[in-house]
């Protein structure tokens, strides 16, 4: 089975990523208007600034030069993931535990479609949050986005 381009990228760069001291947060290929961008997210126990971001692109270029994992022309943007960050996978909800997130619906559950709460767990098939109304649990399917909530 072919790895996908975010896959093929994610392993070109992890050594150089992590030798650098810094996590891989996610890694997002899309098209944007008419042009293509590479986004890699970066994160660290200190945060991340600009210079990290610069330290980063300046080495991960040349290896993704090399791999040629995307045919074309393409830009290539290092960031951080920021305060409020989307949780996109397994490993974005673990590290995201005990923290306030807001979980926004497809369709509305008792009425709303978005909650506000401690994220305390997930599995395979569903998150849960604890806030003022006390235990909830959602269905993942039926989530269309969850991220981390600086201000309230």
């Amino acid at each position: 089975m072919k790895k996908s381009i975010k896959e093929t990228v994610r392993e070109a760069i992890l050594p150089t990523v992590t030798e650098l001291g810094y996590r891989i947060w996610d890694v997002q290929y899309s098209k944007i208007g008419a042009d293509y961008h590479l986004e890699i997210t970066i994160d660290s126990d200190e945060g991340i600034d600009i210079e990290d971001c610069e330290r980063v692109h300046r080495a991960i270029d040349p290896i993704l030069d090399e791999a040629d994992p995307i045919e074309g022309f393409y830009y290539l943007e290092v960031s951080s993931p920021g305060v409020e960050r989307e949780l996109r996978t397994d490993e974005h909800l673990e590290a995201s535990l005990n923290e306030r997130v807001e979980i926004k619906l497809f369709c509305a559950v008792d009425g709303a479609k978005s909650f506000v709460g401690e994220l305390s767990g997930f599995d395979k098939d569903t998150v849960t949050v604890i806030s003022d109304g006390g235990e909830r649990t959602l269905n993942r399917d039926n989530i269309s986005k969850i991220s981390t909530i600086y201000f309230e």
